[in-house]
């Protein structure tokens, strides 16, 4: 048997993954896709792996950018086509910048929603506090601190004993549904007897911490809202999904843009790219005339704020029950 030749010898042996332990030749493994030349981990390859995969910030995002910010719908239509590996996936899209808008929101903004009630009392007090002095009493006829507790009671008795109450409706609506739920009535009792400040900061909290969850699982609903709007169009309800997801990922880049600029022209002129863009998309992507889109887009507007305004006001209230 004759011996190896010098260029066989020289061939290097087979290299096997880190990963599988598949054996391969090349840069990347044949079996799982990881690459076979790996190196030590680095400040630098964490950065690089945060922009690239994370962030999403390498060379195809100004292709997604510059489609979904003027160029409405066709973003999706080139996704539905195929063309998908030089655009930023869609939900990876809509995350992202669902992150950047709520914490832009969060900063620009303090954080907090302003109660309107006994919030400047509130401050009043704490403020005379902190130099020292008496704290000042309650104006003539204002109520006492534990008052709103004392009028669900008063409503929740009325109700046990003649089954109406025409007083405060408030009071009675609130007395009548948190005694239905076993613990929801001590805790409403404790948001009551919070201040103006403490009111407002648990509406502020609950807000940047619920209304994100709840805005995504609105993505959904409104998919299927169009998918009821556009029966018969051969659309399946994924295309409407993404659809949802590529329009409100504009959404945010444009309130966000708002927040950030804070200038009056600028605002209105976005406004004005905010109300276009969505009939102008659905236009595009479901390939209806002007005044079928019109009516359509009147319709989901109308169905999906009220949503929208349910959705947030149970983050609110989840706000509430969560409150210590």
């Amino acid at each position: 048997m004759k011996p190896d030749s010098p260029h066989e010898q020289a061939h290097p042996a087979p290299v096997f993954c880190h990963n599988c332990q598949a054996p391969t030749s090349g840069n990347y493994c044949q079996n799982c896709g990881q690459e076979t030349h790996l190196h030590p981990a680095s400040a630098r390859e964490f950065l690089h792996e945060f922009v690239g995969h994370y962030v999403a910030l390498e060379g195809k995002l100004l292709g997604t950018l510059g489609r979904l910010l003027f160029r409405p719908g066709l973003l999706t239509n080139e996704y539905v086509a195929g063309r998908r590996v030089r655009f930023v996936q869609p939900l990876r899209l809509y995350l992202t910048l669902s992150v950047l808008f709520f914490a832009l929101l969060k900063f620009t903004h303090g954080g907090t929603i302003q109660f309107q009630g006994d919030a400047e009392p509130a401050i009043a007090q704490t403020a005379a506090a902190a130099k020292g002095g008496d704290q000042p009493a309650p104006a003539a006829g204002a109520p006492e601190h534990a008052a709103p507790a004392a009028r669900q009671a008063q409503a929740s008795e009325k109700i046990e004993k003649s089954g109406d109450f025409d007083g405060d409706i408030d009071d009675a609506t609130i007395a009548r549904w948190t005694a239905k739920v076993p613990g929801l009535s001590k805790r409403w009792q404790h948001f009551e007897h919070l201040s103006g400040a403490e009111k407002s900061k648990v509406f502020g909290d609950s807000f940047y911490h619920f209304a994100p969850y709840a805005i995504f699982l609105m993505m959904p609903i409104f998919a299927l809202y169009l998918k009821l709007l556009y029966l018969g169009s051969g659309k399946r309800y994924g295309e409407h999904l993404l659809f949802a997801l590529h329009s409100n990922a504009f959404a945010f880049i444009a309130l966000g843009a708002m927040f950030l600029i804070d200038h009056g022209g600028v605002n209105f002129l976005l406004w004005l790219w905010l109300l276009a863009y969505l009939p102008w998309a659905m236009r595009r992507v479901y390939l209806r005339g002007r005044r079928a889109t019109a009516w359509r887009w009147l319709v989901l507007m109308a169905v999906y704020m009220v949503t929208m305004g349910i959705g947030l006001l149970l983050s609110m209230g989840a706000g509430i029950l969560t409150a210590h």
